[in-house]
């Protein structure tokens, strides 16, 4: 795989080497999933770090002169030059001051994260940062302390500020980070493991807070989960068209072909191949058509998988871009300053995005209802003693109710702006508030897709789960292990997070 070497031998660490060679969002995700794992600077990379900063350092000692965020002021204090004296205490002042980080904590699994993207970013030499500063990082994430990170206080344009800052307030020592699974006061973290603060020269403070590594993480795990949604989200599906006793002619590849979107054409042959082996659809005893939720299941997961191919080839292009401003190169003998930062890519992106899996949910929730409906041979609410007992009838409520809360997350956050830095900062992306949104979407869908779930192995039940085809009764098996038929009314809060549990642990 380009861009690191993962090993494991006995106790030895999977190793990550940062290279300038592109990375996946998957190779990214699944290397962390080692809790282990050691973060090492390539050799040639080093090599272009230390040119980089050298050519930066030979402009910055050239008399007059003046480079953006180096030995000027931030934002709109971008006319104010800084003298040499105070270069350093600029980059400190930066990172404190701009500390306002509010709202949830991040998860720690995702400011780790956050934490290797921004030494990725660093590393590609653009930034003009000191080699010691990149070994620095990687001597604390090698070490296992993760920054804390907040929610709130991006605005998806001259970087990711608030987040990043907070971030980058461990590397000086202060702050709070994770450590030993507990938040602690970085300060005590350090002086119990001898680590001392990193100093901060010249376009370093800067460097940490440009960037979009907040938003990008969290746009990169929505698009992972996407996809893992995508795929249960289709074997889901073809429960409830079993238990339904659907026709097939809806996925019949003439349909697709003469429509040629080509999501569409890939979720009806993957239905088909699913439904290999089924005694339950086939035929029109129920009904000529079936309702939509059934019936135009390719046109609708399809279309939010193409957009999930979309989103996945623009996120990823941002995991292997430069991100920060000035960007500085040696090799062109330029120092530019522009606005890479700006998240404009991503912002767009993350709406798009939560607004597919929004509507993966809605449909499911659309089979759910089908399903208790009373129809087809099925009991009212899938319960043998309906009246006595409420069966699956809250179930659906709680679907219909998070399906809902989706509609409301996805109010585009892209569409809005709000003007900052006294004028200076005139159009910013909110690319984060869509990106931390797109998150609670993705959970919302699990939950969801876990009801149907539940839903669909009831129904099968009543049908005969022994005439679904392989893959249902497969999936049957593994939650039926778990979770059993509902015969009496019961607490279904504990059979939803089981069955949960059980949709993000499949292969």
């Amino acid at each position: 795989m380009a861009g690191y070497i993962c090993a494991k031998f006995d106790e030895m660490p999977a190793l990550f080497i940062v290279k300038d060679t592109p990375y996946s969002i998957a190779q990214i995700i699944k290397s962390l999933e080692d809790k282990e794992l050691k973060v090492q600077l390539d050799g040639q990379q080093a090599k272009k770090i230390k040119a980089n900063r050298n050519y930066l350092e030979q402009k910055m000692s050239q008399k007059d002169a003046v480079f953006y965020g180096i030995n000027t002021g931030f934002g709109s204090l971008c006319n104010i030059k800084i003298s040499t004296e105070e270069l350093s205490t600029l980059q400190f002042n930066l990172v404190r001051s701009h500390a306002c980080g509010t709202g949830a904590l991040v998860e720690p699994s995702l400011c780790r994260l956050i934490f290797l993207l921004k030494i990725i970013n660093l590393s590609k030499a653009y930034s003009g940062v000191r080699k010691e500063l990149i070994d620095h990082m990687i001597l604390l994430f090698n070490m296992g302390l993760v920054p804390v990170i907040y929610e709130q206080g991006s605005l998806g344009a001259s970087g990711d500020l608030a987040p990043l800052a907070h971030l980058s307030l461990m590397l000086i020592g202060e702050g709070k980070c994770y450590y030993n699974g507990r938040m602690q006061d970085t300060a005590k973290v350090f002086k119990a493991l001898q680590i001392q603060p990193t100093t901060l020269a010249s376009k370093e403070g800067l460097a940490l807070l440009n960037g979009t590594q907040f938003t990008l993480a969290h746009a990169m795990m929505g698009v992972y989960q996407a996809q893992r949604a995508m795929k249960y989200g289709n074997r889901l599906a073809v429960m409830s068209l079993e238990a339904f006793g659907c026709s097939v002619d809806p996925f019949h590849p003439m349909v697709g072909r003469i429509r040629n979107h080509q999501g569409q054409i890939k979720v009806a042959n993957e239905i088909l191949t699913l439904l290999k082996g089924s005694k339950l659809t086939g035929n029109k005893k129920y009904s000529v058509q079936d309702p939509y939720s059934f019936r135009c299941i390719p046109q609708v997961h399809g279309a939010s998988f193409s957009a999930i191919e979309h989103v996945s080839a623009i996120v990823e292009n941002e995991l292997n871009a430069i991100t920060d401003n000035p960007n500085v190169s040696h090799e062109e003998d330029l120092i530019l300053s522009a606005g890479n930062f700006h998240a404009q890519n991503l912002g767009l992106v993350v709406d798009y995005l939560s607004i597919a899996l929004a509507e993966l949910a809605n449909i499911a929730e659309r089979r759910v209802f089908q399903l208790i409906h009373g129809e087809r041979g099925l009991p009212p609410y899938l319960t043998a003693d309906a009246g006595l007992s409420s069966g699956f009838m809250i179930a659906q409520y709680t679907a219909a109710s998070v399906v809902s809360q989706n509609k409301q997350l996805c109010t585009p956050s892209s569409v809005d702006s709000i003007v900052s830095s006294r004028g200076q900062e005139d159009h910013v992306s909110m690319a984060a508030n869509g990106a931390t949104r797109l998150l609670k979407v993705c959970e919302n869908v699990n939950t969801v897709y876990a009801i149907e779930a539940l839903v669909a192995c009831q129904a099968l039940d009543f049908r005969g789960a022994e005439n679904a085809g392989r893959k249902s009764r497969e999936l049957y098996s593994v939650i039926r292990k778990s979770v059993p038929r509902l015969d009496k009314d019961r607490v279904l809060h504990d059979d939803i997070f089981k069955v949960k549990a059980i949709l993000k642990a499949l292969n």
